[in-house]
């Protein structure tokens, strides 16, 4: 549960939608919140929906000649609610669809005997579901195209700014910051696309009644109310719908969440005060240590991290509700009141922070210039060994110079070009210029372009 995650995000003031509620749905969010992705999980919105789709199965019917025409219409007039009355009404029901009916019909009448025909709660509850997942998806479609956006901009200004490439945490060879947002944009690409196809996966809906046969109720009705919905109709419901699609779409969004810790950890690493080649915006005013007053630290990329970890869990749980006891149980049910909306919640913060973090990043080139001489030249030793293979026996022979003072450079911390240049096995092999041409950085950076060429950079 979300107990005032998102304080420092759009503030909203007491009153308004999101502020300081507390529902059914185990979602506690301060009153600091996102508040369109906020809205969608809120009992109004969720109650809303339950009608429209009562509404419009009552219509369906009634062109279909089951329903008298003038009693849809006053049911349309008078339909509505009290959410203080669903409350009083479920504490006696102990069942939140049954409450909602009670309340509606007291407003409504002797009409109210057309409403929920043929119907089963699920048929409310999973449309309902889809609706807002579907809309969950949308917020989370715009936030995905924010980041890239930021990371375009990112990858083109930093394209040819040289860095250190890590490997193991240990200096390799030379990159460029550029590709390396690069890489970020065309995983989240990836993201963008998967979470794309999990919403059209997820709008589905479905009014089939009780185990899914359609006893009571014709798939016209079903038809009808999915296509003023905006959705689907479910080819083949249970009494629900199957959970494989819901366990997708929060699949999508543990691997979305765990996509930004990777680029959250790299960040991380950069920003320590030995690395320090760029760090996370620091806002005027901004304390990073209640007993140290100098500390800049990665809070928001530590704190995607830890967040992904419940998004992971959120998914996993999904997963387990997959395999239901035959064409029901609701062992599913008190699971996603909690996982649908606290893990919409958090993408949608996490993917908000994280743009704000890209486009404020502070990129540091000179340090970066710096940490590529820090081994002397050492992320130069393919090059040699490559040039050095073609005239030696083996390629073993000459891993074995390169090798050779590439060690020496180690322990003594001499420069890697002057051994080699001093270094007799090597200069029969190759001149001084071949040598001096293997530590050309340029050379090894000349295909970043054909590479942002690939990805339509």
């Amino acid at each position: 549960m979300l107990y005032g995650l998102f304080n420092d995000i759009n503030p909203l003031p007491q009153g308004e939608p999101g502020a300081r509620r507390k529902t059914k749905e185990a979602v506690v969010i301060t009153r600091y919140t996102l508040p369109r992705m906020a809205a969608i999980w809120e009992p109004q919105s969720k109650f809303d929906h339950w009608l429209q789709i009562e509404i419009l199965a009552a219509e369906a019917l009634a062109e279909m000649g089951e329903v008298p025409a003038e009693a849809v219409a006053r049911i349309k007039e008078k339909a509505s609610y009290d959410l203080a009355r669903i409350d009083e009404i479920e504490k006696v029901t102990r069942h939140d669809v049954v409450a909602f009916l009670s309340a509606v019909a007291e407003r409504v009448g002797e009409d109210s005997r057309y409403i929920h025909l043929g119907l089963t709660s699920s048929d409310l509850l999973d449309t309902t579901l889809a609706l807002q997942l579907r809309d969950a998806g949308q917020i989370i479609l715009e936030d995905l195209d924010r980041l890239l956006s930021a990371l375009k901009a990112k990858a083109h200004q930093y394209r040819d700014t040289a860095m250190i490439g890590r490997t193991h945490g240990i200096h390799a060879e030379a990159t460029t910051f550029g590709l390396k947002m690069a890489s970020w944009f065309a995983e989240m690409g990836r993201n963008r696309e998967r979470m794309r196809q999990a919403r059209e996966d997820i709008s589905y809906g479905k009014l089939s009644g009780a185990v899914g046969t359609f006893a009571n109720l014709s798939p016209r009705v079903e038809e009808y109310v999915c296509r003023r919905l905006g959705l689907k109709p479910d080819p083949v419901s249970t009494q629900v719908i199957s959970r494989d699609r819901h366990a997708q779409y929060l699949s999508v969004l543990a691997l979305t969440a765990s996509s930004l810790e990777r680029f959250a950890t790299e960040i991380r690493h950069l920003q320590r005060t030995e690395v320090l080649e760029a760090e996370e915006p620091f806002a005027k005013g901004q304390k990073g240590s209640s007993a140290m007053p100098h500390k800049r630290n990665p809070v928001t990329a530590e704190q995607i991290c830890g967040l992904a970890r419940v998004l992971r869990g959120n998914a996993a749980a999904s997963l387990e509700n997959v395999p239901l006891w035959h064409e029901r149980d609701i062992s599913h049910s008190s699971v996603e009141r909690i996982v649908m909306p606290d893990s919409t919640l958090l993408i949608d913060y996490m993917l908000v922070k994280f743009a704000d973090l890209v486009e404020g990043m502070l990129v540091y080139p000179e340090r970066m210039k710096k940490n590529l001489g820090l081994t002397r030249g050492l992320i130069y030793s393919e090059q040699v060994l490559l040039k050095l293979a073609r005239s030696c026996s083996s390629r073993e022979e000459a891993y074995r110079l390169v090798q050779r003072n590439a060690m020496r450079s180690w322990e003594s911390g001499e420069d890697f070009l002057g051994l080699l240049l001093a270094d007799a096995e090597v200069r029969e092999r190759l001149s001084e210029e071949e040598i001096r041409e293997c530590f050309d950085l340029a050379g090894h950076l000349r295909n970043v372009k054909a590479i942002f060429s690939r990805l339509g950079l």
